[in-house]
């Protein structure tokens, strides 16, 4: 090249068809978290916000008032996580190795039935199963007592024992279409000539899936793993829904949410402070961002070793 260095062409293009996508996120996700990190270090004093560093967080930790309610939010959230990893996952898991099957007619059918429920609205899943589960008109004592179960049926919603388990339950009627499908996209990604030389070995069937398959999507399950710890800990929809800002009965339902709302906004007799609502806000990204830096830096690293 007579000596001459190339020049590598500057790819403006990914600049340009990126640019959009980053001003949007900037605009609607960075700016109001700063904006929310930022007013969480000050406190509204004579009508005017006074810069008081991290006195909101040692209220919130430190006071009786504030701290009993966030750390049975924080309980009642952790909850709801545990019973979406218990029986959501390994649910949507058992779904898509049933439905991978090439041996099962309708599969497809029986797929969108199961995942259409991810796609309703929060406020019609919430209201029809309160209707679903009310002793005055619902169907659940009628359907009970069909099969001669009505013994089963109590109030549910209205009892604080069983309010935050049912309401972790119908949330995973309704999501568990999602790892279902992430799990089943990965089931047909896995090359035919491993499960050809499995088959070759004799190992087929459930054996196949436990020995062969699993093993293989265990990087797709670790991510349907956070991706449930963050959306259960954001949890607030089905909740306001179904059980109102108090998330009653006598906070059985309070999620860290339904306690921002609470805070932050106000609601009946009590005054909104944006300012703890903020501090409450910032909790829960730390406590999501620890969260997802586990899995990314503890456990993501060691399944790399089952990706083909």
């Amino acid at each position: 090249m007579n000596g001459e260095t190339h020049k590598r062409p500057t790819r403006w293009h990914i600049a340009v068809f990126l640019a959009p996508a980053v001003l949007v996120y900037t605009a609607i996700m960075i700016l109001p978290l700063f904006g929310t990190l930022q007013l969480a270090l000050f406190k509204e004093i004579d009508k005017e916000l006074v810069f008081v560093g991290i006195d909101n967080f040692k209220t919130l930790f430190g006071d009786p008032r504030w701290s009993e309610s966030f750390w049975n939010a924080l309980r009642n959230n952790t909850w709801f996580f545990v019973v979406h990893m218990l029986v959501q996952n390994p649910i949507g898991i058992l779904l898509a190795a049933l439905l991978s099957s090439p041996k099962l007619r309708m599969a497809a059918y029986y797929r969108t039935a199961i995942f259409i429920p991810t796609i309703l609205s929060f406020v019609i899943v919430g209201f029809a199963w309160k209707l679903i589960l009310s002793p005055l008109w619902g169907v659940a004592p009628t359907l009970l007592d069909a099969v001669g179960l009505k013994s089963l049926f109590a109030p549910y919603l209205g009892k604080e024992e069983y309010a935050l388990t049912t309401l972790s339950l119908i949330s995973v009627w309704q999501f568990v279409g999602i790892p279902m499908m992430l799990i089943y996209a990965a089931l047909l990604s896995i090359p035919d000539e491993i499960l050809e030389a499995a088959e070759c070995d004799g190992i087929t069937g459930m054996a196949q899936f436990w020995r062969i398959k699993l093993p293989l999507i265990l990087p797709s399950i670790g991510i349907i793993s956070v991706l449930t710890f963050v959306g259960n800990f954001n949890a607030f929809d089905l909740i306001y829904t179904a059980q109102g800002a108090l998330a009653g009965p006598n906070f059985s339902t309070d999620v860290l949410g339904t306690f921002l709302y609470r805070t932050f906004f106000g609601f009946q007799l009590q005054l909104g402070d944006p300012n703890m609502g903020s501090a409450i806000a910032t909790a829960m990204f730390v406590i999501i961002l620890c969260g997802v830096c586990i899995y990314l830096f503890g456990i993501q690293t060691r399944l790399r070793r089952y990706q083909f």
